[in-house]
């Protein structure tokens, strides 16, 4: 079938709204109708050649809408149902298992390689050439208006709420509400600090508030995310460029030190304010990595402090995503406060308006429902 698709043809150009065909589904695989999908700093950074992905490569992994046709060994989704895709995992490995799928042994492969995990691809050009195209960014590459997916990463959830407003939970949101209730699961009259208050400390701070936390600092160079922190939960906001030193800031606030810091922003100097802000026994979550210089002594871990990576929240999308859906519905994860969207055509400047830091999460509109 004929399809239309964001491609990034190359590293730090512009991403090309382009003509596909896509290949039926095969019996493990299901095509879902695209009806929004998110714009990750993901995306971003394989748009500008920062990530382990081959390009020209057909974006988008916060993908959501309606299921069109499923393969006859699929039985978790029919047609008509409506569904969030997420990141890929292979279902078999020690992780997958254990239910730990974001640390798959073959994430890498099976997020990133542009590919089936057999190597083969489902989308191909039609303009006369055999130029090279890879996909399934994420096991859906859904910054098209159809994506082939598989139970794996496709998760039904009510028809009720707005499918263009769940978008955004399949990756960046998920990973940072994860953190807080999965990774860290931070206990009622808890301590939390999330460094950088994008759509991934958003999704942290929200989860925070329902988590119980007492305390809650954001800390950004935004003051209107900051502002919009204090009335999504945030007790506490630090403007990095008004404050001389982040952790004794925090350790004033908190009288001693903060148990729970989520570090979404990579920078060298935020890690050592996230480890001097700890209390004993305190936690740092890493969501973006860190940069190469970003080193801890081991003298600053003492007292029982930990520096762990943490991946999409260590997060069974099956389980949490409906759990997010049910906060949304009930008032206590609004989500949709942190959308802007745009048309399929409008890609770029979705793109650039989250480089800008003018618009949290940008949410790209492929189709209607009847919900809108």
């Amino acid at each position: 079938m004929r399809i239309r698709a964001a491609v990034a043809e190359a590293a730090d150009e512009p991403l090309v709204i382009t003509e596909l065909e896509l290949d039926e589904p095969r019996d493990d695989e299901i095509l879902v109708k695209i009806v929004a999908t998110g714009v990750c700093q993901t995306d971003a950074h394989v748009m500008h050649g920062r990530a382990p992905a081959p390009l020209p490569m057909v974006l988008g992994h916060e993908g959501a809408g309606i299921v069109e046709r499923v393969g006859k060994a699929v039985t978790s989704v029919q047609p008509g149902d409506h569904v969030v895709l997420s990141y890929q995992s292979c279902g078999e490995c020690a992780q997958c298992l254990s239910g730990h799928p974001a640390y798959c042994d073959k994430a890498v492969a099976a997020n990133f390689a542009g590919a089936r995990t057999d190597g083969t691809r489902g989308a191909h050009r039609v303009d006369g050439t055999d130029r090279e195209l890879n996909s399934h960014f994420f096991g859906q590459s859904s910054m098209a208006t159809y994506a082939l997916t598989t139970s794996r990463n496709t998760v039904k959830v009510d028809k009720d709420v707005p499918l263009e407003t769940l978008a955004p939970l399949g990756c960046g949101v998920q990973t940072g509400a994860g953190a807080v209730l999965n990774s860290f699961d931070v206990p009622a009259g808890g301590t939390v600090a999330v460094f950088g208050v994008g759509a991934v400390g958003f999704g942290a701070l929200m989860a925070a508030r329902v988590a119980g936390a007492t305390t809650i600092v954001a800390v950004d160079v935004h003051a209107g995310r900051l502002a919009l922190a204090e009335e999504l939960g945030a007790t506490h906001t630090l403007n990095v460029l008004e404050t001389d030193d982040v952790a004794a800031a925090i350790r004033e606030i908190t009288g001693g030190g903060i148990q729970y810091v989520l570090d979404t922003t990579g920078r060298a100097d935020m890690l050592r304010h996230a480890v001097a802000a700890l209390a004993p026994l305190g936690q740092v979550g890493l969501v973006a990595g860190a940069a190469p210089d970003a080193a801890v002594p081991p003298a600053e871990i003492a007292l029982g402090k930990s520096v762990q990576g943490i991946v999409q929240g260590d997060a069974v999308p099956q389980l949490f995503i409906p759990k997010l859906v049910e906060l949304y519905r009930s008032g206590r994860f609004p989500v949709d406060r942190l959308i802007r969207f745009y048309d399929l055509d409008d890609v770029n400047t979705a793109f650039a308006d989250a480089a800008s830091g003018d618009v949290i999460k940008p949410v790209l509109r492929l189709a209607a429902t009847d919900q809108n």
